[in-house]
């Protein structure tokens, strides 16, 4: 049996492995991506896009294609109603609180149903790493050695086996991940908070729906489950919940397309089934993100209720935070210790969005979806320098009763869901000011940040830059950027300094590569200073 060599083996080629493989490209790290299923998803699954996803996205250049294919963002509403015709409805949008303040995000969240939104990341990512790119093929068995993890894969349609020698492995493979149960990782948490029969149909609903298009139906008694709009037109999928000795025959299309017609509140409804999937609702987190030589991303690390649309988002999340980290350590300019730190800084963030989910799904009176949860995620770990006066800023538990804010031991956590406030603390990622005047594409501060790092400051100053030179002769790849340089200004004059604030208005930020900033501080007046600060981030002795 042949075997071939890659830095990274990703296996799993859904959302989450398809961004980490264009991410990987994207910071120009060799790896393998295979997929089981010879094709991408044919179910829409997952829908929402928050708006932290979106940046991603427009970083590794695919904002204008999802956005092009989601639901308008005039849809983006939420319907609570007995059925689709009530008439005493209510229609509510997403959850902003910042729509009275400065815009949060050049990238606002959308809906894009799994289905459309996965060809669009295979095609980006075939673009960029070609036949490395392997759908068909399934992962048969895998050994860590300590140095590198020797695996068997197997072409499904010819059943032709090979060996893979690669430096990591990343499970992005969902649920029942098989690189979880290969590196004996263990999942704790709930199981069964529901199950549910879901049905994706087609059905003229357009015309029904055109005073009251929305991104979900939410049914409220007597009415059971609901709709999740595809096109909002003819195209659907209805969640029908299970009790725990229900059943329906998934092969029986004429109950199910009564079961349709009955939700609907339409009993001549045209109904066509196309196809079904049942699953059920659980709340799980593994117990590590990291075993040796194996990485978790996505589902194999988390599991997270629906309620709320934040489990897809959470894996992207998990993608951006370990691409950048994995292609730091394997370029040599990174300790291995620095992929402690994924799961530092990741976990307790899953941790909290399980939290936020199931409270969600107890919440009988409805809950809201906020595009901005993701936004405000706030890291603390060895790959972050606490601001020397910086005391964490307490999160007051949330009155309503619903999921906390603070870390058991009463510690902030890393999400605020009280709502997203810019800042510039390090941990935090970098805010979005809008620019102006500058070179084409640069429109936010978020487009000045990466690949590699990134020192953002105010005003040109010659100094900074012999401070930058001195950080890549370290072998750190570090580019300055300037905030107000030429024709570049802030749309909004001032904005910049005044998300800084005052004591730190002559601050410059070291930005990691994934947008979070690692350190802030004035120019050091020794040389030496910034690349030890660098070091430290990068676990780097």
């Amino acid at each position: 049996m042949t075997e071939s060599h890659t830095s990274v083996l990703v296996v799993g080629g859904g959302p989450i492995g398809l961004a980490l493989s264009c991410l990987l490209s994207g910071h120009g790290v060799d790896h393998v991506l295979i997929e089981a299923h010879p094709a991408t998803s044919r179910h829409p699954k997952a829908r929402g896009v928050s708006a932290r996803s979106m940046e991603i996205f427009r970083r590794i250049g695919l904002e204008e294609a999802v956005r092009a294919a989601g639901l308008p963002p005039e849809q983006v509403h939420f319907y609570r109603g007995r059925d689709l015709v009530d008439p005493d409805h209510v229609r509510t949008g997403l959850a902003r609180e910042s729509e009275k303040g400065p815009e949060p995000t050049p990238s606002p969240g959308l809906i894009c149903s799994q289905d459309v939104l996965e060809p669009l990341l295979l095609r980006r990512a075939e673009e960029l790493a070609g036949s490395r790119v392997r759908f068909g093929t399934r992962l048969v068995s895998f050994t860590d050695d300590g140095s590198g993890v020797r695996a068997v894969v197997e072409e499904r349609a010819t059943g032709r086996r090979g060996g893979v020698r690669a430096d990591w492995l990343v499970g992005c493979d969902g649920a029942a991940s098989a690189v979880r149960a290969g590196a004996g990782i263990a999942m704790e948490g709930p199981t069964g908070l529901g199950r549910y029969l879901s049905i994706r149909f087609e059905a003229p609903l357009g015309r029904v729906v055109a005073d009251r298009a929305s991104a979900s139906y939410f049914l409220t008694v007597p009415g059971r489950g609901g709709f999740m709009a595809v096109d909002n037109d003819r195209h659907w999928i209805y969640q029908y919940p299970l009790g725990a000795d229900a059943a329906a025959d998934p092969t029986d299309h004429r109950l199910l397309a009564g079961l349709v017609r009955t939700a609907a509140g339409i009993p001549d409804l045209d109904v066509t089934v196309r196809d079904t999937m049942t699953w059920r609702m659980d709340a799980r987190l593994a117990d590590t993100y990291r075993r040796s030589r194996v990485l978790l991303a996505g589902d194999a690390a988390h599991v997270i209720p629906p309620t709320g649309g934040h489990g897809m988002n959470t894996g992207i999340g998990d993608a951006d935070n370990l691409a950048w980290k994995l292609a730091a350590v394997i370029a040599g300019y990174a300790d291995e210790a620095l992929l402690d730190t994924y799961g530092a800084e990741r976990r307790p963030l899953a941790r909290q969005v399980i939290d936020i989910s199931t409270a969600n799904a107890a919440n009988r009176a409805g809950y809201r979806i906020d595009d901005e949860l993701l936004l405000t995620a706030a890291y603390r770990s060895a790959a972050v320098i606490p601001d020397p006066a910086d005391d964490p800023v307490p999160v007051p538990a949330p009155a309503d009763g619903s999921a906390s804010d603070l870390e058991p031991g009463g510690a902030p956590g890393p999400l605020n869901a009280s709502g997203y406030r810019p800042g510039c603390r390090p941990g935090e990622r970098v805010p979005h000011v809008r620019l102006t005047g500058g070179p084409a594409g640069v429109t936010s501060t978020l487009d000045l940040i990466g690949p590699g790092f990134t020192l953002l400051v105010a005003d040109g100053d010659p100094e900074w830059q012999r401070q930058t030179e001195a950080v890549r002769q370290a072998g750190v790849p570090l580019t300055l950027r300037t905030i107000r340089t030429g024709a570049q200004r802030e749309a909004e004059p001032g904005r910049w300094s005044s998300v800084l604030g005052t004591e730190h208005a002559d601050a410059a930020l070291l930005v990691r590569p994934d947008g979070h900033i690692a350190w802030r501080g004035a120019r050091p007046a020794d040389l030496s200073t910034l690349p030890a600060l660098v070091r430290r981030v990068l676990a780097t002795p």
